[in-house]
């Protein structure tokens, strides 16, 4: 039955963090959804959760649950602000949306510390820095 079911692959769509401001204090950050695509998306679902281990306990965050009627070719939306004090943890995506009548989701996971600048680059469309999952 599994084989019979179409391989929708997801290609030209990211999931980022990006550094929004700086100050003394803190740092502000944000997630995007980032559509590469020359078509839109439909119905886009995304859930996000963080889990893994902190001071030697397993913690979990609260699932968060976004919808968005239509993501425009070459353009992105701002999914949620994330807490730097999660970056320890598996912050995982789930995404999925419509092209037509195919439907299309992928798991996007940031593996704990996995946000430093090292790993930074100018993220396309939204041209800031930031952490990108394709």
């Amino acid at each position: 039955m599994l084989k019979d079911l179409p391989q929708n692959t997801v290609k030209d769509i990211g999931i980022a963090v990006a550094l929004e401001g700086e100050s003394i204090e803190s740092k502000t950050w944000y997630v995007y959804l980032i559509n590469l695509k020359d078509v839109a998306l439909e119905t886009v679902l995304v859930t996000s959760k963080g889990y893994g281990e902190k001071d030697g306990e397993q913690v979990k965050t609260s699932v968060l649950r976004h919808a968005f009627p239509e993501v425009a070719p070459k353009s992105f939306k701002l999914i949620e602000p994330i807490d730097e004090a999660t970056f320890g943890l598996n912050n995982e995506y789930w995404l999925s949306y419509y092209i037509g009548n195919q439907i299309y989701d992928k798991k996007f996971i940031f593996l704990p510390e996995s946000i430093i600048d090292a790993n930074f680059i100018k993220l396309p469309v939204v041209n800031k820095p930031g952490v990108m999952i394709l």
